[in-house]
Formats: C-alpha cells, structure tokens, sequence
C-alpha cells in the first residue's frame, strides 16, 4: 500500500524525527505518558484476582491493583523494549512502569510513539538493559492534535492486525513444517525406506512393528564407550577460560544438530591432568540428560569434526559407537525420534527431566544394516533439506513482515505518511 504525504513539513530539530508535518509538536513523552513506578507483586500474588503484568504479558494474578484505567507500560530493566498497552485493573512488577495517559493524548497513539523509542540508545547498562523514568519521559516525539492521533491509532489498528494475521499464518506453517520434519524422520528411522518390507513386532510399545530383517538394540550394546560429565568440584565456574579444552553443555546438543555458537573452554593442562575420562572426539553421540518443555531430555546429536580437544559437562552423556555396527549419526537421529517418549517414561523430575546415565544406556534403538542407514540418512538429509528451505521461507517471510509493521507504525507515527483520508478510502 501507498499512502499520500502532509503538504507541507518542517524541521523538527531532532535527529530521529527528521521533518515533521508543519502543524504538528514536537514534545517530551511526558506530555503524552504520566511514567508511574510498578511495585512488587510478592505479597499481593494470589491464585487468582487482578493481572499481574510483566514484560511478556499477564503471568499471575493479586488481590489488589495499582490502576484501575487505559494504560501503556514501559520496561525498566530486563526487556525493555516491548512496550504493552492496557485496560482496566492491573497491577505492574517492579521491573515495568506503568503510565497514566494525559487527556490531550490518545493512548492507543501513544503506545504506537512507545513502539519507535530507541531504547538501544538509552539503556544505561548492556549486561542487564535498563531505563531511566527521566530519559524516557524526557523523549522527544512528534504529536498531532487528538483527534488525528485518533485516526493514525485507527488506522494502525487495522492495518497493523492484518500484518498480524499474515504473521500467524506463517508461524502455524513453521510449526506444521516442524511436525512434518520430525515425522518423516521418526518414519524413516523405524519403519525404513521399503514400504513393502515384511514386518515384526519390536515388542516396544511405542515402536511398533519394524523391518523384520532389522535388530533392535539397547544404546549400550551398540556402544563402546561411554561417560558423563565432571559432577562437583572437578568442573567449576572458575575453571573456564578463553581457550584450551571445548566444555561442551546442554545448550549445545540440539535435535538439529551440534550448536557451536555457545562456546566454553577449560584450560588444557588441567584438563589432560583431570579430565580425561570425559573426553569427546569426532563422531561421538552427544546426549542431554537433563530437560525441559523446550529442549526434551534424551536428544542427541554429533560431535562435530576438529572439535577435539573437547570434553562433555556434567548432565551431557557422551556414547562412543561401535562403527561395525552402527552409525554415529542414525544412533543420534534414533535417539531424537524416541525422545518425547522416553522422556515420559525414564525421567524424574518435576520442573526439569532428568535421566541418568545408566537408564540412557539401556534406550532401545532400532538397527538396520549399516547399508540401510547410510541409504536412510541420505534420504533424511534430502527430505529435511527441503522441509528446511521451506521452513527458511516461512522465517524470511515474518522478518519482512516485522520490519513492514515497525515501519508502518514508525511513518504513521512521525507524519511521513498521511493516513487521515484513510476509512474514506477504505470505504470507496
């Protein structure tokens, strides 16, 4: 969509606002937005009542309220870029301000202004970004009179939730791409690439039927070698160091694969005087024995080539396989199709699963012919492949969105775009 410019424009004088149309203001925040402090919730909590709003939304509920009215919460410290607009009761943590809205401002329009603050610009720390009520009460933004405030708000609303809706459409096609992915994976690495193979009861459960040429195996037969990670003393913060030997953590093992990005080191010495039982070299299994909602318990993946000298952190398992009868990597992708389930069965824990090393030792694996997981991991690298360049598209797809919403909102907002014949167009 195009949309037509104000006549005429002047300097604004600031630096982000550029020009600014010419019967519009350039004001402080605060002659839109009265910044209220939040409060601690802890002696207000409750199971249920008024929300408790933090920077990601409503995340508990207090028996009292600090307003009761339309409102626009800025972060103080943690995120603070997520500005939220509200109604009603509500009560704010500490880490949020709240705001009155003052009568010649529009809240919906001063929540879209919110949206542009360059918050990077003003955080007074980068380890745990914080704002200022006076740096951001004392932010310069542009303002029409109300009523056009009205309409640019209007006008967001709508076009903005149409973005919104194109948005979630894409990110329902990533999780169907996701489910899609995991299923032909899950497929492939317990029932074959043969459709018309003669089958046999695994007698697991949640394995069915497999090839009846195929074997299944605990982790540990298929194995050689295998180990846990330093507990205690042997691995500790002050232990870490720039360089030398890779510590390799939960983070780290992911069902797609290695995740190199999380880089910790040990010092060398230390490590060959200490550690060596620990060790991990290319082509070991990798597996997190330690889980969450996010990130399942029992995923695997593989140590990545040149990663030696390298060891693995307590909570991640490494299995050394037996190559003459297995893979390295259709162990792992095995491993990642069982997960979920043997999450459920083999894990303890009540906030976060965790399974032992020797219970992982004894998860069932589904053995074809090494020549049939070589032609299984070939296919599943094709079809994966696709799915991902799909999925790469979807992603794509919402960057751009994002960026034509904060655009939208940044042009409405400062008067480089004229939205004020807007509905008559609409209507027409």
């Amino acid at each position: 969509m195009s949309f037509p410019r104000y006549p005429k424009y002047k300097e604004s004088g600031v630096e982000w606002l550029g020009q600014v149309p010419e019967h519009w203001e350039v004001v402080q925040l605060k002659q839109l937005l009265e910044i209220q402090n939040g409060a601690d919730h802890k002696l207000v909590e409750q199971e249920e009542g008024y929300p408790v709003i933090g920077s990601g939304g409503v995340f508990a509920y207090a028996c009292d309220f600090l307003y009761d009215g339309e409102s626009v919460l800025l972060g103080r410290k943690g995120t603070i870029d997520k500005p939220l607009h509200v109604s009603g009761r509500f009560w704010t943590v500490d880490t949020m301000y709240w705001t009155k809205i003052k009568p010649e401002a529009s809240g919906r329009f001063a929540y879209y202004t919110a949206l542009t603050i360059p918050f990077s610009f003003y955080s007074t720390n980068t380890a745990l970004p914080s704002m200022t009520k006076g740096n951001l009460s004392s932010h310069l933004v542009s303002r029409p009179h109300f009523t056009e405030q009205t309409a640019i708000a209007d006008f967001l609303d709508q076009e903005t939730a149409k973005i919104d809706v194109l948005i979630a459409e894409q990110e329902r096609l990533i999780e169907l791409l996701k489910e899609k992915r995991q299923a032909v994976i899950s497929h492939a690495v317990t029932k074959g690439l043969n459709p018309d193979s003669p089958m046999k009861d695994s007698g697991i459960e949640w394995l069915g039927q497999v090839p009846k040429h195929w074997e299944v195996s605990p982790l540990g037969r298929v194995t050689i070698d295998r180990c846990d990670g330093p507990f205690g003393s042997g691995l500790k913060s002050e232990h870490y160091t720039d360089s030398g030997a890779r510590v390799i953590r939960l983070q780290n093992i992911r069902r797609e694969g290695f995740d190199g990005t999380d880089e910790a080191y040990i010092d060398f010495d230390y490590y060959q005087q200490e550690l060596q039982g620990h060790d991990v070299i290319s082509g070991d299994v990798l597996i997190a024995g330690l889980g969450d909602e996010k990130n399942t318990v029992g995923r695997a993946c593989i140590a990545p080539d040149d990663i030696e000298p390298a060891l693995v952190k307590a909570d991640c398992f490494r299995f050394r396989v037996d190559r003459s009868v297995s893979l390295s990597r259709f162990i792992a992708t095995a491993l990642c199709a069982s997960a979920t389930h043997d999450s459920g069965t083999m894990s303890s824990g009540s906030t976060r699963s965790r399974i032992p090393l020797s219970a992982m030792a004894t998860r069932k694996i589904p053995l074809p012919p090494l020549s049939e997981q070589k032609g299984i991991l070939d296919f599943l690298e094709q079809e994966t492949g696709k799915i991902d360049d799909l999925t790469a598209e979807a992603q794509k797809a919402i960057t751009l969105l994002q960026e034509r919403r904060s655009a939208l909102i940044s042009a409405a907002v400062t008067g480089q775009i004229d939205v004020r014949g807007f509905q008559h167009q609409e209507a027409a």
